[in-house]
């Protein structure tokens, strides 16, 4: 096994120690990492991995999300890892790519893992994203651009986010973590 997914294999433990009730879904990603040796290419058709960022505020009260133009619903940043391996690299490029916030930074470990369904469109078939999240947090400038991946942009109070039964559950989830933690 390649060395940097030993590394992930140990960001998974990690996170599973935290977060104890997620053990079945960080066995799911174990498994599927060690599954093939394309699963960080968007080619592995049937399913691959990705990287996201829980973008929030310098003062940590406040997330940013997108309006996915593509899937039409309000997510936060994220990306194929394309090849890459180092998923908190790809998750800190995509919400810099995504949002044009300057300044950005990872900060920690894994904060969330999600698995979930991308629906056939076009000549892309249904397949399944195994999404690893960080933290990543603004400095002094929270100016953003919108790109042509989103519709919008929104700073949005977390405990909002953690009420919003409209929107999707892992992001509600997210915020109740961000709450649990500070």
């Amino acid at each position: 096994m390649q060395a940097p997914q030993n590394f992930l294999i140990e960001s998974l433990r990690r996170y599973r120690d935290l977060w104890q009730g997620e053990k079945k879904t960080v066995a799911q990603f174990e498994d599927f990492l060690r599954s093939h040796p394309e699963v960080f290419q968007r080619s592995h058709a049937v399913a691959h991995f990705t990287g996201s960022a829980w973008l929030v505020s310098g003062d940590g009260e406040r997330v940013l999300l997108m309006h996915h133009r593509k899937l039409d619903r309000w997510l936060q940043p994220g990306g194929h890892a394309d090849g890459d391996p180092d998923l908190a690299g790809v998750a800190l490029r995509e919400a810099q790519e995504e949002t044009g916030v300057p300044g950005l930074r990872v900060e920690g470990d894994i904060f969330d893992i999600d698995r979930h369904r991308i629906p056939l469109r076009g000549a892309e078939p249904e397949h399944w994203h195994y999404d690893v999240r960080y933290v990543v947090r603004a400095g002094g400038d929270e100016r953003f651009v919108v790109n042509g991946e989103s519709r919008a942009l929104a700073w949005r109070p977390v405990t909002e986010v953690a009420a919003d039964e409209s929107l999707d559950t892992s992001l509600r989830r997210m915020a109740r973590k961000w709450l649990a933690l500070r």
